[in-house]
């Protein structure tokens, strides 16, 4: 099978419509930034120190300042315009970064069908996950084609019950607020109609700028006006387990500065906080640890495949199953801080894996219903 990989270009026009390419600059910048050095840098990227040099010169012209400041003694470091321009490049990646994986996904796909020699193709609609992202690249090593869209768990879910996947990913708080989360889902999730397949648990929590400048420990301090936040989309599992949080402490999401101003993944968030925009956001451990940032860890989520009962059936689903059971997908599993792989592939009624989703018997019910009153 082909495997694709769709990049984002950067162009810039200047004011006499003149075109430059900046992707040669971009890894440049990036590896003073993690070196200190321009010799070094050259050996990162693989380029001449000339060429390098010549590229450094242009883009002063271009930019009408210098990129990076050299000292004798003291190697090179990025100057402020310099580290706007890398970080933008970064908040880019992570931001399209999924969308692009998708419309990757979806190609190979479409030449997978039309492959006369085609095993099938596996729909999955879902919120997004690195470990989707792992999966995925283990699959395509096994001539394996998934086709992955990622949107809310509860749109994924609603996706999967109208047909339009084969598999849906969603994730579930551990502990007291599932009980208030699970109804969102209950909707589209039947027992006895689905099963559940356990792909993850990992872990929730504030990604915070390295070194926690602002002192954020908690959901409280979200509401401190010296901190700026960014969120989630409406929508999005993330967004709803913040709103969970906010009125089990009685805080109002008014007092943030920030609770309007949203990213649509995790990566995205990290990108954003990373690169001095604001100073905390809601999202998973592997996207802090990815942007060399600190995480205040709040709770542990699972995440699950949601699949129609009659589809562990197939031979393709029994190969993503093997799969995701085998000791070589855990090992890439364990490689993502934050994600801990547990009982990877394991199928589960619905019932017994969120027994809250269960219809209470009648006289539970009643009981229930006195004692509330």
């Amino acid at each position: 099978m082909l495997k694709f990989a769709i990049k984002p270009l950067w162009v810039l026009r200047d004011h006499e419509d003149g075109e430059h390419l900046l992707p040669p600059l971009i890894p440049l910048l990036g590896a003073i930034h993690e070196t200190g050095s321009l010799v070094r840098a050259c050996g990162v990227t693989g380029q001449s120190y000339r060429h390098a040099w010549g590229l450094l010169q242009e883009a002063r012209q271009v930019f009408g300042a210098p990129l990076v400041a050299s000292t004798r003694g003291r190697g090179a470091a990025l100057t402020g315009l310099g580290e706007k321009l890398l970080w933008a490049d970064k908040r880019i990646h992570a931001r399209l970064g999924p969308t692009l994986e998708a419309l990757a996904s979806e190609i190979e796909a479409e030449l997978e069908r039309a492959s006369p020699d085609s095993r099938g193709v596996l729909r999955i609609h879902a919120s997004h996950a690195f470990a989707l992202t792992a999966l995925r690249d283990f699959l395509a090593r096994r001539h394996i084609v998934l086709e992955i869209s990622y949107q809310g768990s509860s749109d994924a879910l609603a996706s999967l019950h109208h047909a339009g996947c084969d598999a849906a990913g969603f994730h579930v708080p551990i502990g007291e607020l599932a009980s208030a989360v699970l109804p969102l889902y209950g909707k589209w999730l039947k027992p006895g109609v689905h099963v559940l397949v356990n792909v993850v648990e990992r872990r929730q929590g504030i990604i915070v700028a390295a070194g926690n400048p602002k002192d954020v420990t908690s959901i409280a301090d979200l509401t401190r006006p010296a901190v700026r936040f960014v969120n989630r989309q409406p929508g999005s599992g993330t967004r709803i387990l913040l709103d969970l949080l906010l009125a089990k402490g009685r805080l109002n999401e008014s007092r943030i500065d920030g609770y309007d101003r949203y990213e649509y993944t995790h990566a995205a968030v990290a990108a954003h906080i990373a690169s001095g925009m604001a100073d905390a956001g809601l999202g998973v451990e592997t996207a802090a640890r990815q942007f060399h940032l600190d995480f205040v860890p709040l709770l542990n989520e699972r995440y699950f495949l949601a699949v129609r009962r009659e589809a562990l059936e197939s031979p393709l689903f029994e190969r993503v199953l093997e799969a995701m059971r085998s000791r070589e997908f855990r090992a890439q599993i364990v490689k993502l801080q934050g994600l801990d792989p547990g009982p990877c592939g394991m199928v589960q009624e619905v019932g017994d894996a969120l027994p809250a989703l269960l219809p209470r018997p009648r006289r539970a019910r009643r009981k229930a219903l006195k004692a509330a009153a």
